[in-house]
């Protein structure tokens, strides 16, 4: 007799992008709808949350139509459904719990909870296996965190931004610079064309923690534009964002291996959505080289951004765990890591 397959539906709806997957044994990819809505808020340079909660209400019931069609399978073929529950934006946040709901309740599945920051981090378990203890260096548009994981479900902050994270510093500077949201991809596109000639600050990265900070290079780096502006000077925007992307990715990489010679661990991962960046890649690739017991484990780069199938993957776990809701379950839009019991 054939083993039956275990099969996660996930929600993931926390900031802009409305997404729906079928994970089979929380590893393997049987769909994952992504409904970007880029376009939308582009032209306000960033997020604006009510026009993405609107965009999730017109969104979740399709994505989830395709998802399961393209899956192949039907609601009885489902073992658990999990969701994204923070954290992220509000009313963004309770479209997709809602939606969950609505499916555990009727199809009487388990409701599995996830934190949408764990999920960033099982986006590279469609890799290869997560190995414990492991060090995450998670990188996105709202945060940035250093995560020592001692065993599965188990995530302790040893680092976190004290201001903006890397990906807000890079939209912040996209919009000085004239580049559309999301800003990232151009400006490490630039980086690797121009120069660091502008060196600036490496904050906090001689302080004895692992915490960031990015506000005060986000401000000299406006600063620095400003005044050539003012004086009637062009400064080159390739040796601009080489200069400000070579300031985050000294700092990001300098505080992990400072970590990694403190904790020492299996693996390292890299995710989130600045993981994309190939400046950042580059450099931990080279950086994990000096530890020899270490291995790097990337998410993949159509998984670094927001989406179903990782929820998925952290849910599946989760799930095996044991780990469950009840109708109850409600956005926590500020939720941080913790043992989850």
């Amino acid at each position: 007799m054939s083993k039956r397959r275990e099969l996660i539906l996930a929600f993931e709806s926390s900031c802009d992008e409305t997404s729906v997957a079928v994970i089979e044994d929380g590893y393997k990819i049987l769909s994952n709808i992504v409904a970007t809505q880029i376009n939308s808020h582009k032209r306000f340079g960033g997020v604006v949350p009510e026009v993405a909660s609107r965009h999730h209400i017109e969104q979740i019931t399709l994505c989830l139509e395709d998802a399961l069609c393209e899956a192949g399978v039907d609601y009885k073929d489902l073992s658990a459904v999990a969701v994204t529950y923070g954290p992220g934006l509000v009313g963004a946040l309770l479209v997709g719990v809602a939606a969950a709901k609505v499916v555990a309740f009727t199809h009487g599945l388990p409701l599995i909870p996830v934190n949408h920051m764990a999920g960033h981090i099982y986006a590279a378990r469609f890799v290869e296996p997560i190995v414990f203890p492991a060090l995450a260096l998670l990188v996105s548009g709202g945060h940035t965190e250093l995560v020592y994981m001692a065993e599965t479900n188990s995530y302790e902050i040893i680092g976190e931004t004290r201001d903006d994270a890397a990906g807000e510093a890079y939209d912040k500077v996209g919009r000085v610079l004239g580049i559309n949201y999301p800003a990232g991809k151009e400006i490490d596109r630039l980086a690797h064309l121009g120069k660091d000639n502008f060196n600036f600050p490496r904050a906090m990265v001689d302080e004895d923690n692992f915490d960031f900070s990015f506000s005060g290079l986000k401000s000299s780096f406006i600063n620095t534009v400003h005044h050539a502006d003012q004086i009637g000077k062009k400064l080159d925007h390739k040796d601009l964002a080489a200069s400000f992307q070579q300031s985050v990715v000294d700092v990001l990489a300098q505080k992990t291996v400072r970590a990694l010679r403190k904790y020492p661990v299996k693996q390292l991962i890299l995710a989130g959505g600045v993981a994309a960046n190939k400046g950042l890649r580059e450099r931990i690739e080279n950086e994990i080289e000096q530890f020899d017991d270490t291995s790097l484990l990337m998410a993949p780069l159509q998984l670094c951004g927001d989406n179903a199938a990782m929820i998925g993957a952290a849910g599946y776990v989760a799930w095996k765990a044991g780990i469950k809701a009840d109708m109850s379950l409600n956005a926590e839009p500020s939720l941080e890591f913790a043992w989850l019991d």
